[in-house]
């Protein structure tokens, strides 16, 4: 039989049968949670939830939460759930596990939570500081001067 073996998730398709592995949602990603996970996950969203209007939405692995742009997302592990979280400024702390250039100005924070207790300050507060980071405004460019020379 014809067909080919899909890039994403090495999942066979057939030749001729539509294939969408991209596809997904909330539920089918967090469906195998096991409990104390899927605690955390339900405090963490009604906990974003909270923040005001936006956009929840499931892609590929992860679960995005959206302003204007992504503000942080979740995937959902077997044993954690991994956060990413965009920040304007680099935040050290023993929650977070590392931290990576995600633009010219925002940082992708990761942190992992394992348990639903884990949702509280700072990580919420860090969560608040990037939804409204979403929001802001562009920084405004710096005008390049130029010395200006003395009359002679």
């Amino acid at each position: 039989m014809a067909g080919r073996e899909c890039y994403h998730c090495k999942q066979w398709v057939e030749e001729g049968v539509a294939h969408d592995c991209w596809t997904t949602t909330e539920a089918a990603l967090t469906q195998d949670l096991p409990e104390d996970l899927r605690d955390a996950w339900d405090r963490l969203r009604d906990t974003a939830a909270a923040f005001g209007e936006q956009r929840i939405y499931a892609s590929h692995h992860s679960i995005m939460f959206s302003r204007k742009s992504c503000y942080f997302f979740v995937r959902p592990k077997k044993t954690f759930l991994e956060v990413c979280v965009f920040l304007g400024r680099v935040v050290k702390a023993p929650q977070v596990r590392r931290v990576d250039m995600a633009s010219k100005f925002k940082k992708a924070h990761l942190i992992r939570i394992t348990h639903r207790d884990q949702v509280e300050p700072p990580v919420t507060d860090w969560l608040r500081e990037a939804y409204g980071l979403s929001e802001a405004p562009p920084r405004p460019k710096k005008k390049k001067t130029t010395p200006r020379r003395a009359a002679d």
